[in-house]
């Protein structure tokens, strides 16, 4: 009997051990990093104090970008597919779990993202536009074609007045101003003025400045950085910032510094908002894509779509000081705050 009982006992805590290493799942940080794995098809949560990862979601075919709510709750996620796909993908942040997809029907090959105004604004490749999808009411409520090819990135001011967009195969930018129709029947009614500025070859990557005032557009064929005047609306300099195959330009919070990624090269580019001139390149791997801020201005965060990780760089130093490991092909980068 001893002996058998000693052999149930023995058997019991085999049968344990599988589950002694499974600890509960980490909650959503107030602060949150998000990470884009496109060919994994995941949307990975990483605590960035620790660096880890804590959670995957699965958010579809080809996710490209990804931007949280205002509030930090909910992400949004772009399917892409050059033209081949039409949804967001919808995750939960909270509960760390997929929410149903919004299906844009004819808006086919979603990739730019932002949230302004309590709406997620998004672009439509394959159909020229930009729109609006309203979480409250749960429909696209807004659309504005380009006449351009491959409008691809988005911006959308403070105030929801302007919106700047990036379409690659036309070499432009496309800045919209928000207008009131006074003529005709009726009450004034809302439009839009569109200036089509022509910058460089392969325009994909800009972003616009802290204050601002400016719109600097990374062309990754001519390898070139061209800067707007968003007041005269016109094209005052372009950098030869040998930048070829640039994806992502962003600007330090403190309007200092343009980060340059580039899918062709194994470094960042940094450069001087001040003299123009680049001032470092910082080694990352065998190519870049996506670039994000940290809002207290400490730190950046670069995909490094061939090498599977995305690295922390620094921003005192301009030093890469880690490594988060981020599945196949991970490129689009968004923070969710909650609040």
């Amino acid at each position: 009997m001893l002996r058998i009982m000693k052999h149930l006992l023995v058997s019991l805590v085999l049968l344990a051990m599988p589950f002694a290493g499974i600890a509960e799942a980490a909650d959503t940080p107030s602060n949150a990093l998000l990470i884009l794995a496109k060919r994994d098809g995941m949307l990975q949560i990483v605590d960035p104090s620790s660096l880890q990862v804590i959670a995957r979601i699965p958010v579809g075919n080809d996710p490209h970008e990804v931007i949280a709510s205002s509030d930090g709750k909910m992400a949004y996620v772009s399917n892409y597919g050059s033209g081949a796909y039409h949804t967001l993908a919808v995750v939960d942040l909270v509960s760390q779990t997929a929410a149903t997809p919004i299906d844009l029907g004819a808006l086919r090959g979603p990739h730019g993202l932002t949230f302004a105004g309590g709406k997620t604004f998004f672009t439509a490749e394959a159909a020229k536009a930009i729109g609006s999808y309203d979480p409250a009411t749960n429909r696209v409520d807004w659309i504005l074609g380009t006449g351009q090819n491959r409008t691809h990135m988005i911006y959308v001011s403070p105030d929801a007045t302007w919106i700047a967009t990036t379409n690659v195969n036309s070499g432009t930018l496309s800045l919209m101003e928000k207008a009131m129709v006074t003529s005709g029947p009726g009450a004034p009614r809302e439009d839009w003025n569109e200036t089509v500025i022509r910058v460089g070859n392969g325009s994909e990557g800009f972003d616009v400045s802290p204050d601002g005032k400016e719109i600097w557009v990374a062309n990754a064929q001519d390898g070139t950085v061209s800067i707007i005047d968003v007041g005269t609306k016109q094209v005052t300099q372009t950098l030869a910032a040998d930048v070829g195959g640039a994806n992502r330009l962003k600007f330090t919070p403190d309007g200092k510094l343009a980060f340059v990624s580039s899918l062709r090269g194994p470094d960042v580019a940094v450069i001087s908002t001040a003299t123009h001139k680049t001032i470092k390149r910082i080694p990352v791997g065998h190519g870049a894509a996506g670039i994000l801020m940290q809002p207290d201005g400490a730190r950046s965060f670069v995909a490094c779509s061939p090498d599977g990780y995305v690295v922390v760089i620094d921003l005192h130093s301009l030093e890469v000081v880690g490594r988060i490991p981020a599945g196949h092909d991970p490129d689009g980068l968004a923070w969710a705050a909650r609040h």
